[in-house]
């Protein structure tokens, strides 16, 4: 049980986290477009993970059965997940993002039924479906017009192959650090992203870059948001069954919306309160259920 406690706080920490991760992305994305920003982030994080794997003394040996698993991990989540989540919320908005990409612990279940053969739960079900009317309810409050379509879609694609990539993480060996994992897999995503920005690194403002706003934003979105947060996800993800695990996917809308409206002005109200309580009451009965 103490385990099952420490997976959910570390999987509520790094949703959080994500949520506040697409007001920053909103802000810096002006300056540094997509593709280039998730290849800066991802420069950043695996420096700051390597830095504590090798203070930690690691190891960085993989048996050379896990890398495919390690790859796929690195491709569809570390690069095809994360570009498709910066490009929909450049094109919507903070909200917007959270909202619908938070329709991944639905993806995870599904998921997680045919890779893993987990068992779809009764209480699984009712967790998913309270957990999907609190985003409802809150995304019924957001400004969503037309224009926004192609965001929206970019986000879902976000969500389902960020699904799937948490269902190969219960794949890997428990037995490998999860900065050591998190490392390689984030150098894979340098690695496959390095021939498209290369060209492009040339045009970025570099003045603009160095003010305090945006360089702050890439710090947070490479250290925190990728680094930390990712080695949150991945370690909360191994101490809990994958289907569960996504349900605390939703507090990222919680803190996504919250933050969008604190310090984006977008809109907020009592349906955003209404639909946090369902939010937390899904992820509640999961706890239980483990």
């Amino acid at each position: 049980m103490r385990n099952k406690v420490i997976g959910a706080l570390f999987l509520s920490l790094a949703a959080s986290i994500w949520g506040a991760m697409y007001v920053v992305v909103k802000v810096v994305v002006d300056v540094v477009p997509p593709l280039e920003l998730v290849w800066i982030r991802y420069v950043i994080a695996v420096i700051v993970l390597a830095i504590i794997g090798l203070c930690m003394k690691q190891s960085w040996r993989i048996a050379k059965k896990d890398w495919l698993l390690i790859f796929l991990v690195g491709l569809i989540g570390n690069t095809i997940s994360i570009v498709t989540q910066e490009i929909g919320t450049m094109l919507s908005t903070a909200q917007m993002g959270a909202i619908i990409t938070a329709t991944t612990p639905a993806f995870m279940v599904v998921f997680a039924r045919f890779i893993l053969k987990e068992k779809i739960t009764l209480k699984k079900c009712m967790s998913i479906l309270l957990a999907t009317a609190g985003v409802i309810i809150i995304v019924g409050n957001g400004q969503i017009d037309g224009t926004q379509q192609l965001g929206g879609f970019s986000l879902l694609i976000a969500a389902l192959t960020w699904a799937l990539m948490s269902v190969f993480v219960k794949k890997v060996s428990s037995h490998y650090s999860q900065i050591v994992f998190t490392t390689y897999s984030a150098m894979i995503a340098v690695i496959l992203l390095t021939p498209f920005v290369l060209t492009k690194l040339n045009d970025l403002d570099l003045s603009s870059i160095l003010q305090p706003t945006i360089s702050g934003g890439l710090l947070y979105l490479g250290v925190i948001s990728t680094a930390c947060g990712f080695l949150l996800w991945n370690k909360g993800l191994q101490l809990m069954n994958a289907s569960s695990g996504g349900l605390f996917f939703f507090f990222q809308p919680i803190v996504g919306t919250f933050l969008g409206w604190l310090l984006l002005g977008e809109t907020i109200g009592i349906s955003f309160w209404l639909g946090t309580i369902l939010i937390f009451s899904g992820v509640f009965i999961v706890i239980k259920d483990e």
